[in-house]
């Protein structure tokens, strides 16, 4: 009986961490829509700024938990640096994207990401991957050239935005990894700071005046990221990687619901086939690091645009 009661107690945290994700993915996708939203109407840094400080909200009550020497008494801290430079990098390319992009099209750039860290991580990680895995990444990367439109559209600087900024994030979640000693508070807060830091930068000549609603909204985008982290962070304590990893999948499914119920935006065939062939190559790598056992599957909540 007792094993009885263990194995349904095991389920029910199974069950949750896949709620918890599920639920993180959507406040991701949220999130994008709403950023997409509101830099039709302010310029990148301000959103970055205003978003930075909404994360406070959020982030204050978990610092307020642990001393203060943890935000700067860190490990490796020339990675620290890089990862937190990535990280904005791929934070700003992402809004810059999305200001002309369909939301769905530039979130297929990024489901890349998982891809791009597989291959990434046999070169800075020397985690190995055998020649399945790395056929898997060759026709992800075919999917992201069908997703780009092999045209002069290619070279289109809203593309390039979205190209560019899956590789930052993907470069982020690499160095994320050597970071695993840094709390995940310490680790979001310098991600904060670096966005606000950045987006000061940006917003020079560029801030623009907005009504009490509007700043409400700046907020909020900074409050739903850090609860999606949140959320994802929390799931990884329920259920295993291996369970939740595929469901990360379901932030493109968000991106062209919430694309099309906000702003009417479908994606066309040819960005149906690239995602397609990237969602495919991702859970096939998946599949391969859960067998071989020598690799954990890659999950938004290792670094995350959101």
């Amino acid at each position: 009986m007792a094993k009885g009661l263990s194995a349904r107690a095991g389920i029910s945290a199974v069950t949750a961490g896949i709620l918890l994700m599920l639920l993180g993915d959507f406040l991701f996708a949220l999130n994008d829509a709403m950023g997409k939203w509101l830099v039709a109407s302010f310029a990148v840094g301000q959103v970055l700024v205003l978003r930075s400080i909404g994360s406070a909200i959020v982030l204050a009550p978990m610092l307020a938990r642990q001393p203060l020497s943890a935000l700067y008494r860190v490990e490796q801290p020339g990675i620290q640096i890089m990862r937190v430079a990535f990280a904005t990098l791929d934070l700003s390319l992402f809004y810059a994207a999305v200001a002309y992009l369909p939301l769905a099209d530039v979130m297929t750039f990024y489901m890349a990401g998982p891809i791009y860290v597989a291959a990434l991580s046999h070169f800075f990680l020397g985690e190995r991957i055998g020649w399945r895995r790395w056929l898997a990444v060759f026709l992800g990367f075919v999917g992201v050239i069908i997703a780009l439109r092999p045209s002069s559209a290619m070279l289109d600087w809203p593309a390039l935005f979205g190209l560019v900024g899956s590789f930052g994030f993907a470069l982020t979640i690499v160095l994320n990894r050597q970071l695993r000693a840094t709390s995940d508070a310490t680790l979001v807060t310098w991600q904060a700071i670096a966005g606000l830091i950045g987006g000061v930068f940006l917003s020079i000549g560029h801030w623009s005046p907005f009504t009490f609603g509007e700043l409400m909204a700046l907020l909020l985008l900074g409050v739903v990221a850090s609860t999606g982290h949140l959320l994802l962070t929390r799931s990884l304590k329920l259920a295993p990687a291996s369970v939740l990893a595929p469901l990360q999948y379901t932030l493109l499914v968000w991106a062209v619901f919430l694309g099309w119920l906000f702003f009417g935006d479908l994606p066309d065939a040819q960005t149906w086939i690239g995602a397609a062939v990237i969602v495919g190559s991702g859970l096939f790598i998946f599949h391969r690091g859960n067998v071989k056992q020598d690799t954990s599957p890659v999950l938004p909540t290792d670094s995350s645009h959101g």
